[in-house]
C-alpha cells in the first residue's frame, strides 16, 4: 500500500494574505466543505485571535461539521512575560473549539532578537510553555517552525534547540517552514537530510514560492521523510504565494507513488482548483499544471498530428486522471490536423479529400493576421468553419445601423441605436436605448430579431472584453472584442476585430446570436433524426 502523505490546507488563512484574495466567512465555509469532500486531512480556518471574521467562521463551522477533514485554528506562541492561560490569543484558539491547533514560533535567532525582541532562552520557554498548555487542554498540536531553513543556515544549533523545545512541549507534528521562500532545492534537501535524525516527532513542510521552488522543495522534503505538506489551493499566498496543493497532489500521487487522497477522488482535482478560484473571484491561471485550461491544450500542427496517433507523444498523463480534458486549438499555427481534430470534436462533416481543411486553414491564417484569435473564441470558429464549407448561411443580414451618444453637464451619457436588418424577404427597423453604445446596439438587435427568432430571449451576456491589438496607433488602433454569452446549456465566446470598437462589437454580437441559432438548428436536426428513426 502506498505511503500516505497528509495534506494541510491553509488557503483560508495563508492564502488570503495574497494580493487580490479576499474571502468572507461564508466563502471560507464553502471552500472548507469542498476541501472536505476532496479529502484534505487538515483545513486551517484562520487565526481566531486576529479578526472578528475568523472568529465568526469558526462559530459557523461548529454548526457545519466536516466529514473527513480536521478543522484547525492558527495562532502564535504566548507573549513574553505572559502565562499561556492569560494570553488573549491562546484563549481565542481554545474558544474556536477545533480538534487541532497550529502554533507558529520563532526558529531564527535573528527574528528572536531583532523582530520579537526577547532573549533566546525566553523564546524557547514561550514555545514549550504554549504547546504544553494546549496539549493539557486536549488539543492535537501542530508546530510551525517559522523561518526554519534561514535560521538553520545562520545558527543551526539554536534552530534545533527550538525544535527540541516544541517536542518537549508535546508537539504532534513539527512543520519546517521556508517562510521567505528563498532556500534553493539542493540546500533544502541537504538540510532535510541533516535534521531528520534529530527530530523524533513526525515532520511536515511549509514552503513559499519566492524563488519558484516551493513545489520542488516540498517534493524533496517528502523524499527525505516528511509526512505532511502544508500549502494552498492554486498557490495563493503572500508575495509569490505558497506551494500549490494541486501540483503537490498531482506529482506525489500520480508521479511518485504516494497517496494524498483516495484514488477515486483524483478526478476532482481540476474541479477543486476552479471552484476555489471562482469563490475567491480570482481569474483561473490557464497555464496552471494539471488543472489549467491550457494544461492539455495543443496548438502546433505537428503536435496535433502526433496526439491524434497517440496522446502520449505530447502529454505527460491522461487529462481525465485529474478531471481535465484535452483541447486542440485552432490558430495561425494550425495545420490540417488541427482542423480535422477540431471539426470532429464539433461534429462537423468535412470532405474526405482534405480540400475543406486546406480552405479553412487558409481562411483562419488570413483572419488571424488581421487580429482575430480563434483559440479564444470557439463560437466564432465553429461558425467560420460551417460558413467556409457551405454548411451554414447567415440567417439575417444587416442593412444599416446608427448609434448616437448624447452627453450634457447634468448627468451621465445616454445611448441610442437604430438598426435595419433583413430576414429573407422581410425587413425590420427598430431602435433601442442602452447604458452605452454597445448595450444599445445589442438591445436593438435583439428587438429586431425577437419576432423571427424568439429563442434568442434565452441568451444572456456573461462577459465583454476589449483588447487593443497594436497600441502604437493610439486611439486609432485596431481592437479585438470578445463576448461571452450563455443560455441554460452552454457558455460560448465570439470575436470581432476592427479599428472601430462599435464595429468590432457588432461582429462579436452577430456571431453570438448566430451561434445560438446554429445550436437550435442542430437540436432540431437531431430531433428530426430521432423521429425518422423511431
Amino acid at each position: 500500500m502506498a505511503q500516505e502523505i497528509l495534506l494541510y490546507d491553509t488557503t483560508l488563512r495563508d492564502g488570503t494574505q495574497g494580493e487580490q484574495v479576499t474571502l468572507s466567512a461564508e466563502d471560507k465555509l464553502k471552500i472548507a466543505r469542498k476541501l472536505d469532500k476532496f479529502g484534505v486531512h487538515y483545513i486551517e480556518g484562520g487565526w481566531p485571535g486576529s479578526n472578528p471574521k475568523d472568529a465568526r467562521f469558526f462559530e459557523m463551522a461548529r454548526k457545519n461539521s466536516l466529514q473527513r477533514s480536521k478543522l484547525t485554528a492558527f495562532g502564535s506562541t504566548r507573549r513574553a512575560q505572559t502565562k499561556p492561560e492569560d494570553d488573549q490569543n491562546i484563549r481565542a484558539l481554545l474558544d474556536a473549539e477545533t480538534e487541532a491547533v497550529t502554533i507558529f514560533g520563532k526558529s531564527w535567532d535573528f527574528h528572536v532578537l531583532e523582530i520579537l525582541g526577547v532573549s533566546l532562552d525566553e523564546n524557547l520557554e514561550m514555545i514549550e510553555d504554549t504547546l504544553s498548555y494546549l496539549k493539557n487542554q486536549g488539543k492535537e498540536v501542530i508546530y510551525d517552525a517559522e523561518h526554519f531553513f534561514d535560521g538553520y543556515k545562520q545558527n543551526s544549533d539554536y534552530t534545533l534547540k527550538t525544535i527540541k523545545a516544541a517536542i518537549n512541549g508535546g508537539a504532534d507534528m513539527i512543520v519546517l517552514c521556508d517562510t521567505n521562500g528563498g532556500t534553493l532545492t539542493h540546500e533544502f534537501q541537504n538540510i532535510m537530510e541533516e535534521v531528520m535524525p534529530h527530530i523524533s516527532s513526525p515532520v511536515g513542510v511549509h514552503t513559499h514560492n519566492d524563488c519558484g521552488l516551493a513545489l520542488s522543495n516540498s517534493l524533496v522534503a517528502v523524499q527525505a521523510g516528511a509526512t505532511m505538506v502544508q500549502g494552498t489551493i492554486n498557490g495563493y499566498g503572500e508575495r509569490c504565494g505558497n506551494v500549490d496543493l494541486i501540483s503537490v497532489v498531482g506529482n506525489l500521487q500520480l508521479k511518485m507513488g504516494y497517496q494524498c487522497v483516495p484514488p477515486e477522488r483524483m478526478k476532482q482535482l481540476t474541479d477543486v482548483s476552479r471552484y476555489v478560484s471562482d469563490v475567491a473571484n480570482v481569474p483561473p491561471l490557464n497555464q496552471r499544471p494539471f488543472a489549467g485550461k491550457s494544461a492539455f491544450a495543443h496548438k502546433a500542427g505537428v503536435h496535433v498530428s502526433a496526439i491524434i496517433k497517440n496522446p502520449t507523444a505530447y502529454e505527460h498523463l491522461d487529462p481525465e486522471q485529474v478531471g481535465n480534458r484535452r483541447r486542440v486549438i485552432v490558430s495561425d499555427l494550425s495545420g490540417k490536423s488541427n482542423i480535422e481534430y477540431k471539426t470532429k470534436e464539433m461534429g462537423i462533416e468535412l470532405g474526405g479529400n482534405g480540400y475543406d481543411s486546406k480552405k479553412i486553414v487558409e481562411k483562419i491564417k488570413a483572419m488571424e493576421d488581421q487580429g482575430y484569435q480563434f483559440d479564444a473564441a470557439e463560437g466564432s470558429l465553429e461558425l467560420l468553419i460551417k460558413k467556409v464549407t457551405g454548411q451554414f448561411e447567415d440567417p439575417f443580414s444587416l442593412e444599416s445601423f446608427r448609434v448616437t451618444i448624447e452627453k450634457d453637464q447634468s448627468g451621465p451619457s445616454s445611448s441610442q441605436a437604430t438598426i435595419k436588418i433583413s430576414v429573407g424577404d422581410d425587413h425590420e427597423i427598430t431602435a433601442a436605448e442602452g447604458d452605452g453604445p454597445v448595450n444599445a446596439l445589442d438591445n436593438a438587435l435583439r428587438k429586431a430579431l425577437n419576432n423571427f427568432f424568439p429563442q434568442i430571449k434565452e441568451m444572456g451576456l456573461v462577459d465583454y472584453n476589449v483588447r487593443v491589438i497594436e497600441a502604437s496607433e493610439g486611439t486609432a488602433a485596431k481592437v479585438r472584442v470578445k463576448i461571452e454569452s450563455r443560455d441554460s446549456e452552454e457558455i460560448w465566446t465570439t470575436i470581432g476585430v476592427s479599428e472601430n470598437i462599435i464595429e468590432a462589437s457588432w461582429q462579436a454580437l452577430v456571431d453570438s446570436v448566430q451561434y445560438k441559432l446554429l445550436k437550435e438548428m442542430k437540436k432540431n436536426q437531431d430531433s428530426q433524426y430521432i423521429k425518422t428513426v423511431y
